[in-house]
């Protein structure tokens, strides 16, 4: 286990160049763990950025730096491997989990059928295609216009985008929500639970441990920051004031 770095800085300021936003500490360029410049393309990333980094206490703690760390892994990874990973997310569509539905009992299919259909029925609408809905567990093809259409969808997303995008479907395990996400098709907070479905259905007839609980609120909030990410790739930060 690494050594916690301690604070060196007192000031957190951003820049502006023609790369785009960056971020200052003590008049020091931020960079990613590859030494690249931390530059992101729009303001409303780096006030994020630079709150992270200006909340930090007498030690560094990356647990608590969502924005700074979908920045590096979109400067470092994504965007020498954008086509991989984006395929790895459209891939998600072939086995989404909106089309996995329960046999029974009744009141846990019709809990499904009214949060998940209408998903379903808005990315039939937006995107043009079909879903192939099952009950159990057993891998039912998708038509191949599910993964050209998402796909060509998701291949306009900026390596930004794409970075937050990977954790909206991989959390929840659907590009479908993943994609009502991206697009402000509904708040965050009804797409996670709807994510959650099954699982707080089966809390309600089991109850849950700590150690559970702990990981459902790790995995919500890594959902909620990537929501909140995703947004700011496109959006002023005179909107957020």
């Amino acid at each position: 286990m690494s050594t916690p770095r301690k604070r060196f800085w007192t000031k957190t300021e951003i820049t502006e160049t023609k790369d785009g936003f960056g971020v200052q500490l003590d008049g020091r360029e931020v960079k990613t763990p590859a030494k690249a410049p931390l530059l992101v393309p729009t303001r409303a990333i780096a006030e994020m950025i630079a709150a992270e980094w200006q909340a930090q206490g007498e030690k560094i703690d990356p647990e608590t730096m969502p924005a700074t760390r979908f920045a590096n892994a979109a400067i470092d990874k994504v965007a020498t491997q954008f086509d991989e990973v984006a395929a790895m997310l459209v891939a998600y569509g072939e086995t989404d989990l909106l089309c996995y539905r329960a046999s029974f009992p009744e009141a846990l299919i019709a809990r499904q059928a009214a949060a998940w259909d209408p998903l379903l029925d808005w990315a039939s609408q937006r995107f043009g295609v079909t879903w192939n809905v099952t009950t159990g567990v057993m891998p039912t093809p998708q038509d191949q216009q599910v993964t050209q259409r998402l796909g060509a969808h998701v291949a306009q997303f900026t390596v930004f985008q794409l970075a937050a995008f990977h954790d909206l479907v991989a959390v929840s395990g659907s590009l479908v929500i993943g994609l009502a996400a991206a697009e402000n098709h509904r708040d965050l907070e009804t797409l996670w639970l709807a994510s959650q479905l099954d699982e707080d259905w089966q809390i309600e007839q089991w109850g849950t441990d700590e150690d559970a609980a702990e990981l459902i609120a790790t995995r919500r909030a890594a959902f909620l920051n990537a929501g909140c990410y995703f947004n700011a790739c496109t959006t002023d930060s005179s909107l957020l004031k």
